[in-house]
């Protein structure tokens, strides 16, 4: 059979970054299959949790990303609906509930909160771990039938066989046997006759004919529980690949509910939706080459779910940054000028050559964001205080900088030929003419020309930009302030 992997978000908000990294391993192991499939589902089971415009969010960040689904809710498929309030109104959960009660691997549940609560409080009274005792596992069917037909509510929960162990087999975790004494009898159908994740997700798979199960760690626990309802059914069980957390440090894990970053965030930030995928594709997983950036297609050849490890990985936002940064400067210029000309044109208003702007910021930013803040000197020039000219590393103070201003300006007047290359010819012929180090030539003037300690380029780079005659006016101003 043909790969089959889904991506089963519930429509509750932004897309955090745990979840993107589920629907991208989950996306690479379908692809791995030059037959397989990848499968988009929403989970909506949950109708208090439910926003407004969440299933969009979910569609546009995968078309971001270029995870494109072959199934799902907006392009159909033979195994829809994928919407799964759809599949609650075409009486699907309720129909295999039956089913799986008729095979005594579930019963009617009537008991309500008061009585659940008394046996929570005898059993932590003596020091056990709280497990319901249901005694409504002792109605035959007809006698739940009857109570329901005389307006009694309820719940179908799952019916945990007393004594014995379940099994099963995790790609990342190895082979887990639990005790059933541990397991609960997880609710299955609700009282608003929806059914609960636990149930849904075990259903739709079987139905989706789902070969290949990627989700949280979260989840492993519930896992056993899952495998007595394939059993129960009969239906042969999917492949199991639990993800290890993304953490946010060693204690906490990365939640949108505590505030931390999603994907929109991230793109808000000025990070390409195509970096955040290389660098979230490695939060736990390791490929075999001593590499670091992978295009999507590269990521789809590398995955091995071998190479998944099983301690949490820290989300860190400086090794990001560091990817983000090389997926800029791997770009060629016409691509990262389309991409950046809107922040260019936000801080540069000036009859500046924008493309040699471009070209200036690719090598040093490493998000889109600061891009304006790193040009504003353009426009104005800004006023510095005079005392950035002492500087250990260059070897410059104030009457080093003043000597090489002097000399700048005396040798740029008589500059016919701006280009860039001219001026770095009769620039850098300057440092031995004056006995100096090129830095302390070179830093003196990019700072009196930009007035900024750090910029994007280097003083040949901007004075070319900025063109003679902005350039010698601004030298004039720095040598005026050194002279007072």
């Amino acid at each position: 059979m043909s790969i089959r992997t889904r991506f089963a978000p519930s429509p509750t908000g932004y897309m955090h970054i745990g979840n993107l990294r589920t629907a991208l391993w989950a996306y690479l192991i379908a692809r791995k299959d030059s037959e397989g499939s990848f499968i988009l589902r929403i989970e909506d089971t949950d109708q208090n949790r439910l926003v407004d415009g969440a299933t969009d969010i979910i569609y546009q960040t995968l078309a971001q990303c270029g995870l494109r689904h072959d199934e799902g809710p907006d392009i159909g498929g033979d195994y829809g609906p994928y919407v799964q309030s759809e599949r609650v109104k075409q009486g699907i959960y309720m129909h295999y509930a039956k089913q799986l009660i008729a095979s005594g691997g579930a019963h009617y549940c009537f008991c309500d909160e008061e009585m659940i609560n008394a046996q929570r409080e005898v059993q932590e009274a003596r020091g056990e771990s709280f497990k319901y005792d249901d005694p409504c596992r002792q109605l035959t069917i007809r006698q739940a039938e009857e109570r329901i037909a005389n307006g009694e509510k309820f719940v179908i929960r799952q019916t945990i066989p007393a004594d014995g162990t379940t099994s099963f087999v995790d790609e990342v975790f190895g082979p887990i046997t639990v005790d059933n004494e541990t397991l609960d009898e997880q609710i299955l159908i609700k009282s608003d006759g929806f059914p609960t994740y636990n149930f849904a997700n075990v259903i739709d798979d079987h139905m989706m004919r789902i070969t290949d199960v990627v989700r949280g760690m979260e989840y492993l626990s519930s896992t056993p529980k899952y495998t007595l309802m394939y059993k129960a059914f009969g239906w042969p069980e999917p492949r199991y690949i639990h993800c290890p957390p993304v953490m946010k440090d060693e204690h906490s894990k990365l939640s949108k509910r505590n505030g931390d970053a999603s994907f929109q965030d991230l793109v808000a930030k000025g990070y390409l939706p195509e970096a955040i995928l290389n660098y979230i594709a490695m939060l736990g997983w390791s490929p075999e080459e001593n590499r670091e950036i992978f295009t999507l297609d590269e990521l789809v050849q590398a995955f091995n779910v071998r190479h998944i490890g099983q301690s949490g990985a820290i989300f860190d936002p400086i090794k990001l940054k560091s990817i983000n940064g090389i997926w800029l400067r791997n770009m060629d210029l016409d691509t990262y000028y389309a991409l950046i000309k809107p922040y260019i044109d936000e801080a540069v208003h000036g009859d500046f050559d924008k493309k040699a702007i471009a070209a200036l910021v690719q090598q040093r930013a490493e998000t889109l964001i600061e891009i304006p803040g790193m040009l504003d000197f353009f426009d104005v020039f800004p006023a510095y205080d005079p005392t950035l000219y002492r500087n250990k590393k260059m070897k410059t103070d104030e009457a080093i900088a003043k000597r090489s201003l002097q000399a700048s300006r005396e040798v740029l007047q008589t500059v016919s030929d701006w280009s860039e290359e001219n001026l770095r010819s009769v620039l850098m012929a300057l440092p031995e003419k004056l006995a100096y180090k090129n830095g302390q030539v070179l830093f003196p003037l990019r700072l009196a020309i930009s007035g900024k300690q750090f910029t994007p380029g280097g003083a040949i780079e901007i004075a070319h930009i900025l063109g003679k005659e902005e350039t010698l006016r601004r030298l004039q101003l720095s040598l005026a302030m050194l002279e007072k």
